[in-house]
């Protein structure tokens, strides 16, 4: 991965764009977030599945209707607080639930 013309790449900057291209950093990034979800939620995170992060926005699939009004009214807010204490560097500006079926 080098420049025919320039000089050697840094080792680090090669895996970094093979981590890249493959699709590695997404996936850990994925595992880490599912972490940190399951250990905030608790309990409750069986009924749960993480679904799409974009701009901070964490989409949560809730199984049954009265679990997602709970987690909207009551728990979002110390929902939010214990995630951006759990993940240092990620920001997390929001959660978004929806019913899902799965």
């Amino acid at each position: 991965m080098r420049d025919s013309n320039g000089p050697p790449e840094n080792l680090a900057d090669v895996v970094a764009k093979l981590f890249a291209a493959r699709g590695w950093g997404r996936r850990s990034e994925r595992v880490r977030l599912e972490q940190a979800w399951a250990e905030v939620a608790g309990p409750d995170a069986a009924d749960t599945r993480l679904g799409g992060f974009r701009r901070g926005v964490l989409e949560v699939e809730v199984r049954t209707g009265v679990l997602m009004q709970e987690l909207a009214q009551f728990r979002k807010r110390p929902l939010l607080a214990a995630l951006r204490q759990a993940l240092p560097g990620v920001t997390v500006a929001d959660l978004k639930f929806r019913a899902g079926a799965w």
